[in-house]
């Protein structure tokens, strides 16, 4: 595991995340049309686990404060979080 690809799984979380509450939602409460939410929303829930993961992985092996670990793991619950996170922690990595 290296930060690049911690880098494309928060953007792709990211991603997830947006199109499961901007899209998907409100397709399935609107529009009546569950499936969209449901594929979205596997998508998302797996790549969010492989997020976690990789950010307690990372933190151990470069030596992140416990701070910017909980930092990063409550962006992954923000809209745009991830975006912020990724701009702000790993670029510069």
């Amino acid at each position: 595991m290296n930060i690049k690809n911690f880098r494309i799984i928060s953007i792709l979380e990211g991603i997830s995340y947006l199109l499961l509450f901007g899209v998907t939602m409100p397709l399935k409460y609107m529009a009546e049309m569950p499936e969209p939410n449901q594929v979205i929303g596997m998508i998302h829930g797996v790549l969010f686990v492989i997020y976690v993961l990789m950010a307690v992985v990372l933190q151990r092996k470069h030596g992140w404060s416990y701070m910017t670990l909980g930092i990063m793991l409550f962006c992954s619950i923000l809209p745009f979080g991830t975006f912020w996170m990724e701009r702000k922690y790993l670029r510069s990595a």
